[in-house]
């Protein structure tokens, strides 16, 4: 494929975002029509009236399910910002800037995501605590079933019955959606946003309204919004997908090798959720480190701009 020159003038940035939406949709479908074609040639043309199983969380049907969670990140998530990058003729890393990471850099990511857990905790706590008023009840009885049908899934889906089965789920879990959920959100969603207001502050807030918003899990709306913007933060400051990427993987590998662990220990999966309970100046020095931490990192990154 021949590219044009960086310098040329991209397309409206709503354009962009209808755009991104309509890539997303379209390869929502496609892939999805894939994984559904694969599944039925493992299990059977007989799944054709039986597809809901496949959502069950039944063992028997787990590998079906992962192959379809896979081929949903691809579709809906990686090909989309790749083919919006395509269609303004421009190469991918430049268009969503994959600078050279840092060793430095790198590594104050990795000690963000380490230094912030105690904070993220809290802000699970508070959000699970969440009361809607008397005559939203059945909004508020809908979305605890959603969330106890997204809990159900998210443990077949992590429950390890090989080492094989580990790798799959660092793939499945953490490694697609670090690459696919930032490619999207941070690089196409934030990076469009940020043209069209003219605001980067306000992009990241609104792209991680966004990014918490499509998982449909109101119970962790805020710790999930938040993730977000820290991601955002780091790609803003760095002018690099890279931390935001890496960020991601930590976060969700993180949740993977618990669980991992977990079962090697014989601990029940449903008891990933529960707090570690930290006193409440634990989670205060935390969002402090936090936020010192993210200043030190803005700093150094705007050091190694200015050094390339």
């Amino acid at each position: 494929m021949n590219f044009v020159t960086p310098n040329k003038e991209e397309i409206n940035p709503f354009l962009q975002l209808l755009l991104l939406l309509f890539y997303a949709v379209a390869g929502a479908f496609v892939f999805g029509l894939l994984a559904v074609v694969i599944v039925l040639m493992i299990y059977g043309l007989g799944m054709v009236s039986n597809l809901d199983l496949l959502m069950s969380g039944d063992p028997k049907y787990i590998d079906g399910l992962k192959i379809i969670q896979i081929f949903s990140s691809i579709g809906t998530f990686i090909l989309p910002p790749l083919a919006l990058a395509w269609t303004e003729r421009r190469k991918v890393n430049v268009f969503y800037s994959f600078r050279k990471p840092q060793f430095l850099l790198v590594s104050l990511v990795v000690i963000i995501m380490i230094a912030s857990m105690p904070f993220m905790e809290w802000t699970v706590l508070i959000n699970q605590k969440m009361v809607l008023p008397d005559f939203l009840k059945g909004v508020e009885q809908w979305m605890k079933e959603k969330e106890e049908a997204a809990m159900k899934l998210t443990i077949a889906l992590i429950t390890v019955r090989s080492n094989l089965d580990f790798v799959v789920n660092l793939v499945m879990i953490a490694l697609l959606p670090a690459i696919g959920e930032e490619l999207m959100f941070r690089g196409g969603v934030q990076r469009s946003l940020t043209k069209a207001f003219n605001s980067p502050h306000l992009a990241i807030w609104l792209t991680a309204i966004i990014f918490s918003a499509i998982h449909v899990q109101f119970y962790g709306f805020i710790p999930r919004m938040l993730l977000g913007a820290g991601f955002g933060y780091l790609y803003f400051y760095s002018g690099s997908l890279w931390y935001a990427m890496i960020a991601h993987f930590i976060n969700n590998a993180y949740a993977v090798c618990a669980a991992f662990y977990m079962q090697k220990h014989n601990m029940p999966l449903d008891k990933a959720d529960e707090p570690i309970g930290f006193p409440w100046y634990g989670y205060l020095i935390s969002a402090i480190i936090t936020i010192a931490l993210f200043k030190f990192f803005k700093d150094n990154a705007e050091r190694e701009r200015k050094l390339d």
